[in-house]
């Protein structure tokens, strides 16, 4: 969907307007935030033009470089960063601050930006410029990946109470696989608003009022690398496991082979030799010489399945 939304300040208030014409009849001053949602690009074209910015392509925004990923010049930034979707698809935001305006350019729906409108909504004194938006949007944006990974550290407690001996199969081994996936991507998301912040706090166009609130974003950040990493260990922990107890049933079922060729390695070796027909073989007219042999053979397997079970080994 197609959006764009204009917030500004008007009576001790944040209004919002939905009209690009709006932007040109109104002060530049009075505006606060500019976001807009998977916009065609005539409307980029047109807004980079009026405000004397450059709104990145997509291509751009998810360049991995520092360079590409966070600018800064004398009266502007612009920083990249990608938010995980719900599913956890990797969702590149761009940031373009400029005259104490936020500008925002993405292409889905995003929960941190929802709470963050609540936020300036109920509060509108706290956000007196574009920059006090980017920080609570990063504020909620960290809150969010908390709750994911809460939310992933009860669907690995729920995987660490419920594998057995009995539920160690392949579909138990993907569900792990699955889950060091989204932890990995978790992680590279957190680390991603950590080079962010920390760029942030070099910055000499932040107030020392924005400088403490990173600083505290960072410290949260910092407890949920190491609440990712302890997660990564349990399924490390997890899988391991699972491995084990796949040694163990391997091992049940080369116990049980072997266990069956030991048994009939007696009979069979007695069947081999009343096989061999020679003529001198004082048994092989004898009218019992049968049921001798077969006699022997239970008696050889039924001793050495006794002696397996005083071992204990069946």
């Amino acid at each position: 969907m197609s959006e764009v939304k204009l917030f500004y300040h008007k009576d001790n208030a944040i209004r919002v307007s939905r009209s690009i014409e709006f932007l040109k009849t109104t002060p530049i001053k009075n505006f606060l935030w500019i976001d807009l949602n998977n916009v065609d690009e005539e409307i980029e074209n047109e807004l980079e033009d009026y405000l004397k910015i450059y709104i990145q392509e997509e291509e751009e925004m998810i360049e991995i470089e520092i360079s590409s990923r966070y600018i800064e010049t004398t009266d502007s930034l612009v920083v990249n960063s990608n938010f995980l979707l719900g599913n956890f698809e990797r969702e590149p935001v761009s940031f373009i601050m400029k005259n104490d305006i936020l500008i925002t350019v993405r292409g889905e729906e995003l929960p941190s930006f929802h709470e963050t409108v609540k936020k300036i909504s109920a509060n509108p004194k706290n956000y007196p410029t574009g920059y006090h938006v980017f920080v609570a949007i990063m504020e909620t944006r960290v809150e969010v990946d908390a709750d994911m990974i809460e939310e992933m550290t009860q669907r690995i407690t729920t995987l660490s109470n419920s594998i057995s001996l009995k539920e160690a199969d392949e579909e138990l081994l993907m569900e792990i696989k699955d889950l060091q996936e989204k932890t990995m991507m978790l992680r590279e998301n957190v680390i991603d608003k950590q080079r962010v912040i920390s760029n942030m706090l070099k910055s000499q166009l932040l107030s020392k009022e924005l400088h403490g609130k990173l600083t505290m974003i960072i410290k949260d950040i910092n407890s949920l690398v190491e609440h990712i990493r302890f997660s990564f260990d349990r399924l490390d922990y997890l899988q391991d496991t699972f491995l084990g107890f796949v040694n163990i049933e391997q091992n049940k079922i080369i116990k049980i082979f072997t266990i069956i060729s030991v048994i009939f390695m007696p009979p069979t070796l007695i069947a081999s030799i009343y096989g061999m027909n020679f003529d001198d073989m004082p048994e092989l007219h004898w009218k019992y010489g049968y049921g001798l042999s077969i006699g022997l053979m239970v008696l050889s397997a039924t001793v050495i399945l006794v002696y397996f079970r005083r071992r204990k080994w069946l």
